[in-house]
């Protein structure tokens, strides 16, 4: 067994920790929506029909920033169908996924549900089927005080004052065959800043995010984000990002190391965006928003839409998450805090009930799957400044990626309060013992190891039935001597480390 060492100095800073990183999606796509957020009759509801005990998970998970309503539904969908009476609002076929779409939820219900949950909206706009003007008319109608037949309109459906929505969505995933209103890089890249310099003019203050690629593995990976940011560089703030990890060929050290393929993604988009500013001269630099990442059985998704015909909210990519899921996602979080200086936004999709953290049953109980965890842990103790950590640390093979560290880690420091958080993931099979150097933050003591590992069954879930049968557990913190101490990290486990000043040599104690 091979020893793994770990410095840790704040010398060695990144960026902030930008609260945007801890994002979610709700898509009107299987039970997210109806069943999920959303069910009048539930006994949790509200008398909107927003279903609490869905509220109170998502508050727990620490959501900060939630995208909506697509995904690709947005791609069809007609914002206006989803405001105004429940009663006078059409029933309409939803070309995406195959189904009947109410609209009985829609932007005031979401922006409600925003505010009760505590969360920053951020709005997709339909550029598949829809132009500028439409997408100018939902923003004046979310966002303008008032005086213009759709802000009144907003009014007289009950929001006196305006959403301020700050953060657009220009579309998604035009990149794909399979969107409606697929286009070319061309094609979307001029529709995308002609809107983006019509909604500027209704409202300046807003940031707005272009299409990238819908994955790395995109034959025009790369080409796409070059012309469409080539199109929009000086009207936009953000260019996406999307990546799902499919665990369903059963090879285990592969989807481990899946946090590898996005570290590369992040790159490589960085890389053409940063090309892009030098041949047009632009100063500043463009963040990533990754609107879309998680875990996914993505196999299983053509089977459930295959098996029947128009209906209203089925059951959708219901996946039950593993304690290997669990690590995974905890790692892809570490990786999107050690490119905090670049990536501004990042969402898991999605929230409830499709491929989501929070599971439901229309009528019963919700639970937290296993991938509830490291999100809500990070989310909480994740605040500060990022610093990086180049861990020396064991290797092994895998078919996807070759070779890869068995350790990943990334470190934040609280200046306010000098406590440190150190995430870890082993991606091992065996227990791996770690030597961390902190002498660069003097004065520290451990004061807690919460650890998920996957343990003798790595393919436990949570259920209905067990809701509880994969959770964090406590290990033993471990001990600070001279500005070193060593940990030892279970086999296939991601891992919270964290530690504090005494209470003398806090920033601000007396005599500190």
């Amino acid at each position: 067994m091979r020893t793994a060492q770990l410095t840790i100095d704040p010398a060695f800073a990144i960026g902030p920790a930008d609260r945007r990183l801890f994002g979610s999606f709700v898509e009107h796509m299987g039970r997210c929506v109806y069943g999920g957020v959303y069910e009048p009759g539930h006994p949790t509801a509200d008398p909107l029909g927003l279903r609490g005990d869905v509220l109170g998970l998502a508050r727990e998970l620490g959501v900060t920033v939630v995208r909506y309503p697509g995904g690709n539904f947005v791609s069809g969908y007609r914002w206006e169908d989803g405001v105004g009476p429940a009663g006078d609002r059409p029933r309409r076929l939803d070309l995406a996924w195959k189904t009947i779409e109410t609209n009985a939820f829609g932007l005031d219900e979401f922006m409600t549900w925003a505010a009760a949950a505590g969360v920053e909206p951020m709005m997709a706009v339909n550029l598949g089927t829809r132009g500028v003007q439409e997408a100018c008319d939902l923003l004046e109608y979310a966002n303008h005080p008032g005086g213009t037949r759709l802000s009144d309109l907003r009014r007289k459906h009950g929001a006196e004052q305006p959403y301020g929505v700050r953060l657009w969505c220009l579309g998604n995933e035009l990149d794909g065959p399979w969107q409606v209103g697929h286009k070319t890089a061309d094609e979307y890249g001029r529709l995308a800043a002609e809107t983006a310099r019509a909604m500027k003019l209704v409202d300046p203050s807003i940031s707005l995010v272009a299409c990238g690629s819908s994955n790395r593995e995109m034959p025009t990976f790369a080409s796409w984000e070059a012309t469409v940011l080539e199109h929009t560089y000086e009207h936009v703030d953000y260019i996406s990002a999307h990546t799902y990890y499919d665990p369903s060929d059963g090879d285990r050290a592969s989807i481990l190391a899946s946090a590898v393929d996005m570290d590369n993604f992040i790159t490589d988009v960085v890389a053409t965006a940063d090309h892009v500013a030098a041949k047009q001269r632009h100063r500043r630099r463009l963040k990533i928003s990754f609107d879309e990442w998680n875990v996914w059985y993505q196999s299983r998704l053509q089977a459930d839409l295959d098996r029947r015909g128009w209906v209203e909210a089925p059951a959708l990519i219901e996946d039950g998450f593993t304690a290997v899921d669990a690590v995974v996602v905890g790692d892809l979080l570490i990786t999107l805090l050690r490119h905090a200086d670049r990536v501004g936004v990042a969402c898991q999709a999605q929230l409830a009930n499709v491929i989501a953290p929070i599971r439901t049953r229309t009528g019963g109980p919700a639970w937290r799957q296993s991938i509830f965890h490291p999100f809500a842990l990070t989310a909480r103790y994740a605040r500060g400044t990022v610093l990086r950590t180049e861990p020396v640390s064991p290797t092994y093979e895998t078919k996807r990626y070759g070779d890869v560290p068995v350790l990943d880690t990334v470190a934040v420091h609280d200046g306010e309060s000098g406590e440190l958080a150190v995430f870890a993931v082993n991606r091992g099979s065996a227990d791996l013992p770690v030597d961390l150097d902190l002498r660069g933050l003097p004065g520290l003591s451990a004061v807690a190891h919460t650890t998920l590992a996957a343990g003798d069954d790595p393919t436990a879930t949570n259920t209905e039935a067990e809701p509880d049968r994969v959770t964090p557990r406590e290990l033993p913190a471990p001990t600070v001597d001279g500005g070193r101490c060593s940990v030892r990290l279970p086999a296939v486990s991601w891992n919270l480390l964290r530690f504090a000043p005494a209470p003398a040599q806090r920033p601000g104690a007396a005599g500190a």
